[in-house]
């Protein structure tokens, strides 16, 4: 293992399970911060995954720096031994792809991306080495994506694409950020697509819009009345291609609170997923159809 730790201040540790992202070290992260949930240690205070990651907070009053330090890594050998199977859910996510309101904030900005003369899928495509945007927006939504963390802005998912390596999308922030987008804005940012949970500043490259809230502090939305976060890390996306008339629907149904997400139970196996990943994402999303 290439795990690295470090100390965030008086409060926190830092344990990075690998450089790079990808799913055998998330799934090394999530049984390690397991682990030390497990262990119940004195003055551990809060645990955050993310992607090939996880932080550990805690009361230096109740315990030293050094002495947290040295339990964690008494449970690094459980990694090794982590668990590659995961019960979860498939879900999925409507898009608007090139719609008008992401179209007319990425033209605001453009003295701060690469190719100011384009838009931001224009130029995703170009490097990515896709003939036109269509056929880059179909392999952005034609296989379904982890959510591999959620934070950095609440509710904000990381969405890594399920597919080899060296078929995976990647696109490069922008120059200087945005001190502006809108809101379910769809995002890319080097290999990792995301959804803005709510208005702001941002970097990503802005393909679309969803009109299904991700994220309600005042719990009004009909699916988030249970908690305010919908993602959570584990799920997996699919994402739906849809037109003005169809995000116009969905708007109206998340108003007056009918809409529902399409959302299907599913075991993601690591290693199933591995030595078969085309016919592995097929079962996903035949799963979801029969939801």
């Amino acid at each position: 293992m290439k795990t690295r730790y470090s100390y965030g201040g008086d409060e926190h540790i830092y344990v990075e399970v690998d450089e790079e992202m990808s799913l055998d070290a998330f799934f090394i992260s999530l049984s390690m911060s397991k682990a030390v949930r497990e262990a119940n240690i004195p003055g551990v205070t809060e645990i955050c995954p993310a992607n090939a990651s996880f932080e550990v907070r805690f009361d230096p009053d109740v315990i030293a720096p050094e002495t947290m330090m040295a339990k964690i890594k008494e449970l690094e050998h459980k990694a090794e031994q982590a668990e590659k199977r995961l019960s979860t859910r498939i879900i999925e996510i409507p898009v608007y792809y090139q719609d008008p309101w992401t179209h007319e904030t990425l033209m605001r900005f453009r003295e701060r991306h690469q190719d100011p003369s384009g838009s931001d899928l224009d130029y995703a495509a170009r490097i990515n080495g896709y003939d036109s945007v269509a056929a880059f927006i179909e392999a952005h939504h034609s296989q379904p994506w982890f959510v591999s963390m959620v934070g950095f802005v609440a509710g904000l998912p990381f969405l890594y694409q399920l597919v080899e390596r060296e078929k995976q999308l990647q696109v490069p922030k922008y120059l200087r950020p945005r001190t502006d987008t809108p809101r379910h804005t769809v995002g890319y940012g080097g290999c990792f697509s995301c959804i803005y949970s709510v208005r702001g500043a941002g970097g990503y490259q802005m393909f679309g819009i969803t009109p299904m809230p991700i994220f309600d502090p005042e719990q009004k939305v009909s699916y988030l009345e249970d908690f305010m976060v919908f993602f959570k890390p584990g799920d997996i996306v699919k994402w739906k291609p849809i037109d003005r008339a169809e995000y116009d629907r969905i708007t109206a149904a998340v108003e007056q609170g009918t809409y529902a997400p399409r959302i299907a139970e599913v075991d993601f196996d690591l290693d199933a997923f591995n030595a078969d990943m085309t016919g592995f994402n097929a079962k996903l999303m035949e799963a979801l159809n029969d939801a």
